[in-house]
């Protein structure tokens, strides 16, 4: 079993800050990536930012929307991702949801999924 559990969402006023953790857990030889995803309400679900942790050099990338105001950081030894999230504007609003591809002890691959954490901005 792996686990995947985000936290630091909330109220924050335009042009605030955001401090989103992802910690995956459980059986767990490598973890390929992790990502964080949004949902606004009545849209779909889109990539907000990847990290490739374990590769060397330039391992992240963001969507176009986010780019100069979110950074995406790991914490390898944790299997731990945090999206600092700054200047935040009220299309920032929705569900932010973490996944985690990783590779098992038993090299079977997965891609699991948070529970999600809800950011609100609003004045």
């Amino acid at each position: 079993q792996v686990q995947v559990v985000e936290s630091g969402g909330g109220l924050v006023q335009p042009g605030g800050s955001l401090r989103l953790s992802c910690a995956a857990s459980g059986d767990i030889t490598t973890i390929t990536s992790m990502s964080w995803y949004r949902q606004a309400p009545g849209k779909e679900r889109e990539l907000v930012a990847k990290i490739l942790p374990e590769a060397p050099g330039i391992n992240t990338m963001y969507a176009d929307t986010v780019k100069g105001r979110f950074t995406l950081s790991s914490d390898n030894a944790k299997n731990t991702v945090v999206l600092q999230m700054n200047s935040l504007k009220p299309e920032d609003m929705a569900v932010y949801y973490c996944n985690a591809d990783v590779l098992r002890r038993d090299f079977s691959h997965s891609i699991v999924w948070g529970q999600g954490t809800l950011v609100t901005v609003s004045s």
